[in-house]
């Protein structure tokens, strides 16, 4: 076997490899048989080969040579017969490329298929049946069938025989195509009389090694004298005929004269070729010479026919010319699109440049009609480039980005130049792979949420909601709690995400009067590698229920005194007599105060004010009016439903402090033996009342001096000033005061002239005073009594 290795590698603009190796053997061998060692030739590893997944691409539809990638080597597939395969055509040969992925290259490979002496040369009729006059002239010429021998070069046929020689000897002699012509010329004059029937064999012999031979009997009839052949008026003819032309088109006309008169000058064409398919294409009228078409003509099968055209007449006189026809080429061949190779995903990271689908393009026309040109459409990240002749990859343009396409659907479309141009199409499908490119993004930049207190734990607050760009796992959104601390605890102690879903979960039941608000920060995670994150601040407002109800801050209730407000019999309608300052540690409407008088001893003597708490006189006090006055009012907030609390004022009608303590004494006896009903309580009274007489003793003392010093005070005619509270207000709808204030009341005989004196807040100015301690001015404080 004869190897010819020729290789040429370079590297393309896309990235592909281009090489190219040449072999030659002889047809009709075995199958299996190697052709050559392409991995060495290639300068390839064998393992290139089988992690490359190379494979034969041919347009062929019979594939002759396989490849073996475990061992680098092309072998014969099937038997290779040179003449059915290519007929005459020399150099024969096989064309088809070896194709690598991962990454993608490709190699031409060339496998010529020389000749064998495996056809003996053959006549297409085993017999010919000449009719010879017996007056044929010395040196008349009788063309004989050639012979056809399938091989070619020196195995093609390469000499004729002719036995017996002793009227005729053989001539032959080459045309212009080369072709062998085989001539019978009469050397010795025929004689009818002596010989009718003359047989001779022709013989064809090639070249080849062993020689082979074929045979064919001549058989001649001596004719009476016929002594002119026909002769044609052109040796050679030459037309043109356009490819595809309707059956029945004429091509030309050849035209033989006879010199002879009657029969023997009428003249039959006849077509002798015998190797091609000339006469499966074209027709001689025999009685004209008219050549007609009646097959089909195929510019890309042939390009040109050459019509061998006998004249004969009835005599046996022949003479032949040759006609050429060249075929003219029309576009009808579309361009054909193979794809070699290609990748149906892609990633969207794939870098600029990154071949996607190699395709090989072909055009059967020939000139114009066979350039072809391919593109595909705009606005698309990817663009077709050419490698090398009839050869396109398609690259990556521009970056990939899933999210905007996940999908191409891109039509590449190839048309040649010819008028009209044909083209064709193919639509490649490519799916774009997801890589993890984009953060989880949240609905808004913050989230705020609002839960009542008193809440159930476990109960769901809020939804945050993040989204994610990217595909399946990578869009896959987890919900993590940052730690981060509210009050110095842990925001987790406070509430909890789900994971999944992003519902936020109250941990534990909030208090509005402890803690009205807190935030912290959720990240949302998704589901790649590395994965990424987005972080959106919650705020979590407590809103306020009515759970807690109104706390009076003055009057002060206590288990052991009795708190009484006087008010002068001379007092006018709309005497301030108290204000009940009562507070809500609740918020909102659930804060919202109103006072009203559920019971009073002498409902027709004194009002609350709704919003204020003031308690005043509505009508002119009387002699008549009781000293002793109970007043029940109720502070009730706006909730739903709302909440109240309940405080007693007695007030005490009297203009001296005598009358009250006469009034008040069974009220402080009855409260004290109900209060103290142990043995315990009752033996610490005793004590107590000793300790308390000694000090009522210095009280009085000290109050008679300093009721003398407001008499002097008094009589001096001096200008009352009264003193207001600096923050002593109406506070008209919250019902409420910002601080807790006791006052001091100090009064002459004359009540429109009483001076009103607050003291600090608390009660620090509150004068506690036994039963028995008598009072004689008529400067008084409010009383407590024990």
């Amino acid at each position: 076997m004869t190897r010819q290795v020729l290789l040429m590698i370079c590297l393309l603009t896309v990235g592909s490899v281009f090489g190219q190796v040449s072999y030659s053997i002889p047809e009709e061998m075995t199958k299996g048989s190697l052709v050559g060692n392409v991995a060495q030739d290639l300068g390839l590893e064998t393992k290139r080969l089988v992690s490359g997944k190379a494979r034969i691409f041919t347009r062929d539809s019979d594939a002759y040579i396989e490849l073996s990638r475990e061992r680098g080597v092309l072998l014969v597939k099937e038997r290779i017969d040179r003449e059915a395969l290519c007929r005459q055509t020399t150099p024969c040969a096989l064309h088809f490329q070896i194709i690598l992925e991962n990454p993608m290259e490709f190699y031409t490979v060339t496998v010529q298929i020389s000749d064998i002496n495996d056809n003996a040369p053959t006549f297409e009729k085993s017999e010919m049946i000449f009719k010879i006059s017996e007056s044929a002239v010395i040196g008349a010429k009788f063309v004989l069938q050639r012979a056809v021998d399938l091989d070619v070069g020196i195995n093609n046929l390469k000499r004729y025989q002719l036995r017996p020689t002793d009227n005729f000897v053989l001539k032959t002699h080459n045309d212009a195509s080369g072709n062998k012509n085989v001539e019978m010329v009469l050397q010795k004059p025929l004689d009818r009389e002596k010989q009718e029937q003359i047989s001779l064999v022709l013989t064809a012999v090639d070249g080849g090694e062993p020689q082979m031979s074929g045979t064919m009997l001549i058989a001649i009839t001596v004719l009476d004298a016929n002594d002119n052949a026909p002769v044609f008026t052109q040796q050679t003819y030459k037309a043109t005929v356009i490819e595809n032309s309707p059956k029945g088109t004429a091509v030309a006309t050849v035209t033989a004269s006879d010199a002879d008169h009657g029969p023997n000058s009428k003249v039959t064409y006849s077509i002798t070729n015998t190797l091609d398919d000339v006469r499966k294409a074209f027709y001689v009228n025999e009685e004209n010479g008219e050549i007609i078409v009646i097959g089909n003509i195929d510019f890309e099968e042939s390009r040109s026919f050459e019509i061998n055209v006998l004249a004969s007449d009835d005599g046996g006189l022949t003479d032949s010319c040759k006609l050429t026809v060249d075929v003219q080429d029309r576009n009808d061949n579309n361009p054909e699109i193979t794809i070699m190779s290609k990748s149906n995903i892609v990633s969207e990271d794939a870098q600029i440049n990154t071949v996607v689908t190699m395709i090989s393009i072909e055009d059967r026309d020939s000139g114009q009609n066979g350039n072809v040109q391919c593109f595909i459409g705009d606005n698309i990240p990817f663009a077709l480039k050419s490698s090398t002749n009839n050869f396109y990859s398609l690259v990556t343009d521009s970056d990939l980005d899933r999210e905007r396409s996940s999908e191409f659907n891109i039509t590449v479309t190839c048309s040649d130049e010819g008028v009209p141009s044909l083209s064709s199409s193919v639509t490649l499908t490519l799916l774009i792979a997801d890589v993890n490119d984009n953060a989880p993004v949240f609905g808004r930049s913050s989230y705020e949420a609002h839960i009542v207190e008193n809440n159930t734990p476990g109960l769901s607050i809020y939804t945050v909601k993040a989204t994610d760009a990217d595909w399946n796992q990578n869009a896959r959104v987890s919900y993590i709690l940052e730690d981060s601390s509210v009050n110095g605890v842990p925001v987790s102690s406070y509430v909890s995400v789900s994971a999944d879903s992003g519902v936020i979960h109250a941990v534990r039941s909030f208090d509005y009067e402890q803690i009205k608000d807190f935030q912290f920060l959720v990240k949302a995670q998704d589901g790649g590698s590395p994965p990424l994150s987005s972080n959106v601040t919650v705020k979590i407002l407590i809103q306020d229920q009515n759970d807690n109800p109104p706390q009076v801050l003055y009057p002060v209730q206590t288990g052991g005194s009795v708190v009484a407000e006087m008010v002068p019999r001379s007092a006018d309608v709309g005497y301030l007599v108290t204000k009940v300052v009562a507070v809500d540690v609740d918020s909102g409407q659930n804060a919202w105060l109103s006072y009203k008088l559920q019971k009073a001893t002498d409902r027709a003597l004194f009002e609350v004010g709704l919003q204020n708490g003031e308690i005043r006189t509505i009508r002119q006090v009387n002699d008549k009016d009781a000293v002793k006055q109970r007043l029940t009012v109720t502070v009730e907030d706006n909730g739903q439903p709302s909440r109240s609390a309940t405080v007693i004022v007695n007030v005490a009608v009297a203009d001296n402090f005598p009358e009250v303590l006469s009034e008040f004494t069974d009220l402080i006896h009855d409260k004290e033996y109900n209060d103290n009903l142990t043995f315990y309580l009752v033996l610490a009274l005793a004590v107590v009342s000793f300790l308390f007489i000694t000090c009522v003793v210095v009280i009085i003392s000290v109050k008679i001096y300093r009721w003398r010093q407001s008499r002097i005070m008094y009589q001096s005619n001096l200008p009352v000033i009264p003193y207001y509270p600096p923050r002593y207000s109406d506070t008209l709808g919250t019902g409420t005061l910002q601080h807790v204030y006791n006052y001091e009341v100090c009064r002459t005989t004359d009540s429109r002239k009483s001076d009103c004196k607050f003291g600090r807040a608390g009660s620090q100015n509150v004068l506690i005073m036994d039963p028995m301690n008598v009072c004689e001015n008529d400067c008084y404080n409010n009383v407590f009594l024990i």
